[in-house]
């Protein structure tokens, strides 16, 4: 096989393989979320209306099945994806600023009939097969669904927001304890109150003996307290029962 025969046969096997390849051609189209600021000196209304839309969108790429192949966007909103062999592709719109609805792409092979190139919505999450009845007009036309917003306005101060923190509220209640506590020790009868101040000095000694390093008086003072604590609240019931004991020997003496 001569050299010229062999350039003939890989010259024909590119054309083949690039008859089956289609260009993906679409506009993308201006709306309200997709506009912006910039005039053209241009007298044409049409081209001020893309040259404002291309100025807000900024730079932004039609890519089909994550980057697999892709193309830009021209000022006029216009796109091609080259060169795209046949199969189904997801097609979508990377862009800084602005979310675009993603589309199913089918491309057929030259030897089938009819359009070589099927559009179809495809919705986030739902499986590629079986495709959508709907069928799209080609070129694709698409257009911005919603705009990106990265500002995160700061946080005023708000009172009600600071009640609802846990840690205000036990800031309050210990407060309220503290400028209460002088009150309820007022009306408190002196035995009860000379109680509370044997056991406030208990846990005192005990948190300062802990506090020292000294563990074995400070666990000592604890456990003493608790079992004061322990005989002062059994001793009405002692009361009682002795009472109610002396109430039932009179009660058979009669």
């Amino acid at each position: 096989m001569t050299l010229p025969t062999v350039i003939c046969i890989l010259f024909l096997g590119c054309l083949l393989l690039g008859s089956s390849a289609v260009d993906v051609k679409g506009q993308i189209s201006w709306n309200d979320i997709c506009r912006g600021e910039f005039q053209s000196s241009s007298p044409d209304a049409s081209l001020t209306a893309q040259c404002s839309g291309y100025s807000q969108l900024g730079h932004a790429r039609v890519v089909l099945d994550n980057m697999k192949y892709g193309g830009g966007v021209l000022k006029d909103g216009s796109f091609v994806i080259p060169n795209v062999p046949s199969g189904t592709y997801l097609l979508s719109v990377i862009s800084h600023d602005h979310k675009f609805d993603q589309m199913r792409i089918d491309i057929k092979d030259s030897t089938s009939s009819g359009e070589f190139t099927e559009v179809r919505p495809y919705i986030p999450g739902t499986p590629m097969n079986p495709a959508s009845t709907i069928l799209l007009p080609y070129p694709i036309t698409i257009s911005a669904r919603e705009r990106f917003n990265y500002f995160v306005p700061r946080e005023s101060f708000n009172i009600m927001g600071m009640l609802k923190s846990p840690m205000i509220l036990m800031m309050i209640f210990a407060g309220g304890l503290v400028l209460g506590m002088p009150y309820l020790m007022k009306n408190m009868d002196p035995e009860s109150l000379q109680e509370f101040q044997k056991e406030q000095a208990k846990m005192s000694h005990a948190q300062n003996a802990l506090q020292s390093g000294d563990f074995k008086s400070g666990l000592s003072a604890l456990m003493g307290a608790a079992s004061g604590q322990d005989q002062t609240s059994s001793q009405p019931s002692q009361i009682r029962a002795q009472a109610a004991n002396k109430n039932r020997g009179k009660s058979k003496r009669r």
